[in-house]
């Protein structure tokens, strides 16, 4: 058994689930065995909040020596499309899981389910209900006032079943009937007052195509999925909770396997939102570009950010497993993402809002080389060699004319270091017709090669350049917050969600990079010193490097996790 589940049978410590399963394994609960599940509905792209649902069911499989199935939740054929299921599948190994060969769908068990609700037919558990939708809401009441039996309750046995095979065979329209259990209709849960199991769909399922015009509701589907897996643990939501007596009762009610469902509280973060309704709508309504956005919280779009898996894993277990609904702010995880960058990313410059910078004591037509660390975190990765030139690009925001105290960076008269080349002292400006500054000049000091004071004065500023003759021309996607308000999960009464949408959540600017990412590959991730980390997108072509922001170098987590610490 692994050291860490060991240590929980000790009694260590962990997050509730943890223990949970921990005391269950201990008493031998289960024979002592561990079955997990992750049962995605496929009518969307995966999110960032069903990586920590990803997380917890196969990391509490891994511990305690279980296995972990992964099943299609296809319910509904309404929404669902052979392009999520394959999707899913992708994201969930991209993550680093690995469900062997414990693949499924829910479709595979229809015949079983089928015969599960006649089974309950039989016992008198079960009913065909003519009531519409609207009629149903009414009988049904409300969580403070009892709701009132169907007419057709009280049908036999032997009518149910022929109207439920009827159903079957596709003699009756959409709506027409439907099967609900019979549990309580005064029953303060009202998921217990008569819950509908079964309903008419005559569309083609992306699984069973046209086999199938009667699909079972997610409720009753759930827990029979489970009990026939072998589940045995079922970690839900925390809306599930109200849901779990119905589970309970289905399959007591028919005698069958028992998991123990555990509801936690689901991931919700700040300036998102986490609707797979509301994600579509963005996509459909194209204000992102898709569901691989870098914008949105999706999997696809943090993969196209830059994102890697093991930073995913480590906010996962950071955030933790608790039974409250928060709300966990956003720069939380770019901490994680910064943590994980930090160490794997080589470093490279670039110059974003590009001034030129002329070095007037450097000779035209000439060129060196400096070498530059590729990862100070990691000295196995060598270095590189900068090209070095009369004519340098800069970033617009390191030069002022008239600076404010404690700037430190580029200024008329004032010295700053370039970045491994060495000392320059702006000498003049030149503008361009409207006022604006189009050009510095400068001189270096070639005592300083390699950016040590050759006296040992002391220049406060750094600045990073690239070689104007041998820059690469590129894009730079910047990305901000999608949303403007915190709380995408309060919004006021009377305000469409979409007026939040942040018109500056993506900003395009065209710059430049040093010759060492001329070869750069989609994917591959980079700190572009003093800047942000950055991942080459998709869209680079032969000629053209296009870069997303994954996240900025300021971290503002750890200055707020400070703050919080005492003294």
């Amino acid at each position: 058994m692994p050291e860490s589940s060991s240590q929980l049978l000790a009694g260590g410590g962990g997050h509730f689930i943890r223990q949970i399963v921990a005391e269950d394994v201990r008493a031998g609960r289960f024979g002592g065995a561990v079955r997990t599940r992750f049962p995605p509905e496929p009518n969307g792209y995966l999110h960032i909040g069903h990586a920590k649902a990803i997380w917890l069911d196969f990391s509490m499989a891994q511990e305690f020596g279980g296995v972990c199935h992964l099943r299609m939740d296809d319910t509904n054929p309404v929404t669902e499309d052979e392009e999520y299921i394959e999707a899913i599948r992708e994201d969930v190994r991209w993550l680093g899981y690995d469900w062997g060969p414990h693949f499924y769908y829910a479709s595979d068990y229809f015949e079983r389910m089928y015969e599960c609700a006649c089974e309950l037919i039989r016992r008198d558990l079960a009913y065909v209900c003519d009531l519409s939708a609207e009629e149903w809401k009414e009988y049904r009441g409300v969580p403070t006032r009892p709701g009132r039996e169907s007419p057709f309750r009280r049908r036999s046995v032997q009518e149910n079943l022929d109207l439920f095979a009827r159903m079957r065979s596709g003699e009756f329209p959409d709506g027409a009937r439907v099967l609900r259990a019979k549990i309580d209709m005064a029953s303060p849960n009202i998921h217990l007052r008569d819950p509908v199991l079964y309903r008419i769909l005559h569309a083609r399922h992306p699984h069973t195509a046209d086999a199938w015009c009667l699909y079972p509701t997610y409720d009753f589907a759930h827990c029979l999925e489970d009990s026939f897996e072998g589940i045995t643990h079922s970690f839900c939501t925390l809306e599930f909770e109200v849901h779990r007596p119905l589970y309970d009762w289905i399959l007591e009610a028919l005698g069958l396997h028992h998991p123990r469902q555990i509801e936690f509280a689901r991931l919700n973060m700040t300036y998102t939102v986490m609707s797979k309704r509301r994600l579509l709508e963005l996509v459909r309504e194209k204000r992102v570009r898709g569901w691989d956005d870098p914008r949105l919280p999706t999997l696809r779009g943090l993969r196209r950010r830059g994102v890697t898996p093991e930073a995913i894993r480590t906010f996962c277990e950071t955030v933790g497993v608790t039974k409250f609904n928060s709300l966990t702010d956003v720069a939380l995880l770019e901490h994680a993402i910064r943590e994980d960058l930090n160490r794997r990313a080589p470093r490279a410059m670039g110059v974003l809002e590009p001034l030129k910078l002329v070095i007037e004591n450097y000779p035209e037509g000439h060129e060196e080389y400096f070498e530059a660390l590729n990862n100070p975190e990691d000295p196995s990765a060598g270095t590189r060699p900068v090209p070095f030139s009369r004519e340098l690009f800069i970033e617009r925001d390191d030069f002022l004319e008239n600076p404010p105290p404690n700037y430190y960076r580029l200024a008329p008269g004032r010295e700053v270091r370039l970045r491994y080349a060495g000392l320059v002292t702006c000498t003049g400006i030149a503008k361009d017709p409207a006022g604006s500054i189009c050009e510095i000049r400068g001189q270096w000091d070639p005592a300083s090669r390699g950016g040590i004071s050759p006296d040992g004065r002391k220049v406060k500023g750094t600045i990073h350049w690239v070689s104007a003759r041998h820059a690469i021309p590129a894009e730079f996607r910047l990305y901000d917050r999608l949303f403007l308000r915190e709380d995408m999960t309060d919004v006021p009464e009377g305000r469409d969600w979409r007026d939040f949408l942040n018109p500056e959540s993506e900003r395009i600017v065209q710059g430049w990079v040093e010759p060492s990412l001329a070869a750069a590959v989609s994917g591959s991730r980079y700190q572009l010193e003093r800047i942000g980390y950055f991942a080459v997108d998709p869209d680079t072509q032969s000629g053209r490097l296009v870069f997303n922001r994954t996240v900025t170098l300021k971290d503002s987590w750890k200055k707020a996790a400070a703050s919080r610490s005492p003294a």
